[in-house]
Parts: C-alpha cells; structure tokens; sequence
C-alpha cells in the first residue's frame, strides 16, 4: 500500500529550484503518458491493465519457485480472493497454467503458458521501447530525486 508522506519530509527546508518543479511536472506527465501507452498497448491484445500486469509479475518473478496466487496478490496490491478470479479468467484465455506446489499443495503456483509469453513479450518490448523515447525526464528526474534527497541512513532501511 502507498505510504502516507512523513513528518521528516515536511520538515526538510531545501529550497526548490524552478528546474526541481518541472522535473517533477515533466515527471508526472511522462509517468502517466507512458501508463496510458502500456494500456492501450494491453488492449490491443485482448487484456485488461490488470491481467497485463498479472502476466508481467509472473514473468518478472524471481527465485526458483514460481508465483503463487497469494504472492500475485500481494504484487497487484488485490485481495487473493480477486487474484483468484484474475488468474480464472489468464487461464481461460490459455495465458496461465496454475498447479498445486508440490510442497504445500494449499498453494497454487502459476506459470505462463506460450501465448502468455509472447504476448507479454511484444507488450513489454513495445513498452520498453516507449520508455527509451522518455529516457531523458526519467535521467532529470533521478538526478533530481538524488540531489534534494535526505541521504539514507547507513546500512540501507
């Protein structure tokens, strides 16, 4: 869940530049251009921005597990009863197997199945591509972000 902003942050005095404000701005506009692009990019291929975002998470998972529904959930910030009804509806569309975990068959582990991998292949080239045409707002933006900062405490949080 998104974080409520915090006291130290209302407390910081660095003064902003005029540039600092249209970081930002370019920023926003360039995050919700690229949001708008991804989902007209999802319908193309049938998918709603919520099961494009399903596939990615499953794709992009780490370890040597698969994702779980549970984890699913967790990633799409959902309920596991509506990744539940997320992943009954990839599975319909041949986007998704889904199994019981050997380990723990409570769980359900999920994988793409070869249509899910190429159409979040094409989706995600496409989207790559858009964010390299807006590499220079997301380079200010950063340098921005690292300049006005607090610097983070030592051994990471």
């Amino acid at each position: 869940m998104p974080q409520a902003p915090t006291d130290l942050a209302m407390e910081d005095t660095t003064p902003l530049r005029e540039a600092d404000y249209q970081a930002l701005g370019a920023f926003r506009r360039a995050v919700r251009e690229f949001l708008a692009f991804s989902e007209a990019g999802a319908r193309a291929h049938g998918l709603t921005t919520q099961q494009h975002q399903a596939l990615l998470a499953i794709r992009c998972h780490p370890g040597p597990e698969p994702m779980s529904v549970g984890e699913l959930a967790d990633s799409l910030l959902i309920k596991n009863h509506s990744a539940v009804g997320l992943v009954e509806r990839l599975v319909e569309r041949d986007l998704v197997s889904r199994r019981p975990f050997e380990t723990d068959r409570r769980r359900v582990a999920l994988t793409l199945r070869p249509r899910g991998e190429a159409v979040i292949a094409a989706i995600s080239r496409r989207n790559l591509a858009q964010l390299s045409r807006g590499a220079d707002i997301l380079t200010e933006i950063a340098e921005t972000a690292r300049r006005i900062a607090p610097p983070a405490p030592a051994g990471g949080a």
